[in-house]
């Protein structure tokens, strides 16, 4: 009796895996693919290299990074030039913007590739707000009390203000770097409208810059908010990428871990994911 009843429970246990089969993935099915293309994009008084920092960490981990150039001459030559690196990713992406590269990725993120936005002290404009006037609710930002204003009307920042006010928290010797580097912004640019907006329908992270002073720490609060943001706040100057590039790597690579990948989404680089990525 006891050898039947064994027998039974062995066909009871056989026939809850056959239905537990029958609801799983065919075999054979891909499984979604983890993103591992990433895309940084800078913001105004900068360039590529203020991702210098968080790049190398990224790397590391296997992911495929790319700094947009963008040339701050518009919002749509901005847009433009990560469009181009966009096409260039055989992938999924996480796109990244800091500053006024929220702007650019607000917009350019509504390539069907983007899967993730992550925005990085940055502007989170809604459909027809002017970019200049996002601030005006706030504290006159004092890393902007004073730019230089060239005879073409490009803006960029004295080493002063970038060493007390954009870069604060970083050795004065790296701030200078900052001021070195910078890409002067066409004022014209501040006037520009947003022709869509990615956050609406893409799942969004915002790392929110506490000590920020060249945009209100309650502004990016309230862009982060708005968008329903995955939202992490550090003690950093505006250029938290590169007083804490560890902090802002891991809320990229966490953006790779959790975006949704659609089906059929395609083969990335390399094999297998990003090590420490699900």
């Amino acid at each position: 009796m006891k050898t039947l009843r064994t027998h039974v429970a062995r066909i009871r246990l056989a026939a809850v895996a056959i239905a537990l089969s029958a609801c799983a993935a065919p075999v054979g099915a891909a499984a979604s693919p983890p993103v591992r293309n990433v895309v940084l994009v800078h913001g105004a008084f900068a360039d590529g290299s203020s991702w210098a920092k968080v790049i190398p960490i990224l790397q590391a981990k296997g992911f495929n990074v790319t700094a947009v150039q963008n040339p701050l001459t518009s919002l749509a030559d901005d847009v433009a030039a990560t469009q181009r690196v966009l096409a260039q990713q055989d992938g999924p992406v996480i796109l990244v913007g800091h500053s006024w590269g929220g702007v650019v990725i607000t917009e350019a993120g509504m390539d069907s590739k983007v899967v993730g936005l992550v925005y990085v002290a940055a502007f989170g404009p809604d459909q027809g707000e002017v970019v200049g006037d996002l601030g005006k609710p706030y504290p006159p930002p004092p890393a902007l009390a004073a730019p230089i204003v060239d005879k073409q009307g490009f803006l960029s920042l004295s080493t002063e203000a970038v060493v007390k006010h954009f870069a604060s928290d970083l050795p004065e010797k790296e701030a200078r770097v900052v001021a070195a580097t910078q890409g002067p912004i066409a004022g014209s640019a501040f006037g520009a409208h947003v022709s869509a907006v990615a956050w609406k329908t893409k799942p969004s992270w915002y790392i929110v810059s506490k000590l920020d002073g060249a945009i209100a720490p309650d502004e990016e609060r309230f862009f982060a908010k708005r968008m329903k943001a995955t939202t992490t706040e550090l003690p950093t100057s505006h250029v938290a990428m590169l007083s804490q590039p560890a902090a802002v790597a891991a809320v990229i690579m966490d953006a790779a871990a959790k975006a949704h990948v659609p089906a059929g989404a395609g083969a990335q680089r390399g094999s297998g994911g990003p090590a420490g990525v699900p």
